[in-house]
């Protein structure tokens, strides 16, 4: 009896043994089939399976989208925001389509600029040829008259574009958050000229002549028959329609050649460019500037190529989470002495608006911007900046009318010497 039973046992085991193989068999050639299969499949090519193509309203009443009152972007007819996923699962169609929509914020943002505040656009480089590629800035039409006070404004990298401080916050937000005019507005109010750059327009796209395919090179001859050949090779070209055709209609984007704009080709060499053909040439004893983020790292760059202009001229800098980084820039201590004492530095915190932050750097004093969004530090901080242009501005002014007043009483002390010495 027990004999049997052991018997049986090892014939269940062989048994299940055998099984074991076969199955990591058919497993080992299921995986091996499963590779093989991936390895012929462009994942790129396979997330524009079937996707509509990249055609997209050209204007805002086209996407049925416009600013209601208070600024905010809302659908026409239903005053919903902006929904980002129009098609779920064609996450490639969606980013296109939130970036077409980008552009016509651009050129909306444009119009607001010429139409609510009068700006009037300047084309640099400023002794462009025909047909070379230009960007352009906006001034107010006392940038470069107005004595006193001149404010630049400097937003960060990316895709804004003059007057925008962050798309995301126009689309999702408000134009208030997200624009510059709040910042030229006030300032007109406050009597500023103003000048509003772009340093993000640094080329000029072309589109790249279509490639001439090679020609194909003859194939060597082959020892199989030729009617077993034609049989393979219709067999594989099936094999090959039938799997792309599963994966049809990738949408091929345009192949595009960047030709740098002259002066422009970069944040840094735009920046630069304005201050010498503009800012240097403008009347105003006092410049102001609002940098963001990158914005931040261009001005401290112009602080190293034209460190005695910028001191002479500028009363005061206020950066909102500035990337700059004065040991990386390599900046003088000079600069560095300079920027303690006449720039202020608002970052992303959980802090109030306007607490004092440990400086991590031996540049400007930071404080809490009041948020911990990046893109909103320089909304939040609207105000505090205007504040701590009016207290440096009187500074400075009772500065100079402290020292006109020792240079008077100088005078006075000398005209009084020449007198007694004439008696």
């Amino acid at each position: 009896m027990l004999c049997h039973l052991c018997a049986s046992t090892i014939t269940l085991c062989i048994l299940w043994i055998t099984m074991a193989q076969v199955s990591g068999q058919e497993d080992k050639e299921k995986t091996t089939a499963l590779k093989d299969l991936l390895s012929r499949i462009d994942l790129d090519e396979l997330m524009k399976k079937d996707e509509p193509p990249f055609t997209f309203p050209k204007t805002l009443e086209e996407f049925e989208y416009a600013f209601d009152e208070d600024g905010q972007l809302r659908h026409i007819k239903t005053g919903e925001r902006f929904v980002f996923n129009a098609r779920e699962d064609l996450h490639r169609w969606n980013q296109k389509r939130y970036e077409a929509l980008g552009e016509i914020i651009t050129q909306y943002v444009y119009k607001l600029l010429e139409e609510k505040c009068k700006l009037r656009k300047e084309v640099i480089p400023v002794d462009a040829s025909d047909g070379e590629p230009t960007s352009f800035i906006y001034m107010s039409s006392d940038a470069l008259t107005n004595p006193s006070k001149l404010l630049i404004l400097i937003q960060g990298s990316g895709v804004v574009r003059a007057g925008q401080w962050a798309r995301r916050l126009i689309i999702n937000q408000d134009l208030n958050s997200g624009t510059q005019i709040p910042f030229i507005e006030r300032a007109m109010e406050d009597g500023y000229g103003v000048m509003v750059l772009n340093p993000n327009e640094n080329f000029f796209e072309v589109e790249k002549p279509a490639k001439i395919s090679p020609i194909p090179s003859p194939t060597e001859p082959s020892d199989e028959p030729a009617e077993k050949r034609e049989r393979k090779d219709n067999k594989e070209g099936k094999k090959k329609k039938e799997f792309y055709e599963k994966y049809r209609n990738p949408q091929k984007e345009t192949e595009t050649e960047r030709i740098p704009i002259r002066g422009s080709a970069s944040s840094e060499e735009h920046v630069l460019y304005v201050w010498d053909y503009f800012v240097s040439k403008a009347l105003a004893k006092n410049v102001f500037i609002v940098a963001h983020s990158y914005g931040g790292l261009s001005f401290v760059e112009l602080m190293n190529q034209r460190e005695i202009q910028v001191k002479n001229k500028v009363c005061a800098v206020a950066l909102t989470d500035s990337s700059h980084n004065i040991w990386l820039q390599d900046t003088s201590k000079g600069t560095q002495d300079w920027m303690h004492q006449c720039c202020q530095n608002w970052v992303s915190s959980p802090e109030p608006l306007d607490t004092p932050l440990d400086s991590m750097l031996p540049d400007c004093p930071r404080f809490s911007a009041g948020t911990e969004r990046h893109e909103l530090t320089s909304w939040i901080s609207f105000k505090s900046i205007f504040k701590f242009f009016s207290e440096a501005l009187k500074a400075k002014e009772d500065e100079e009318q402290e020292e006109n007043s020792n240079t008077r009483i100088l005078y006075e002390r000398e005209a009084l010497i020449l007198c007694c010495l004439d008696f």
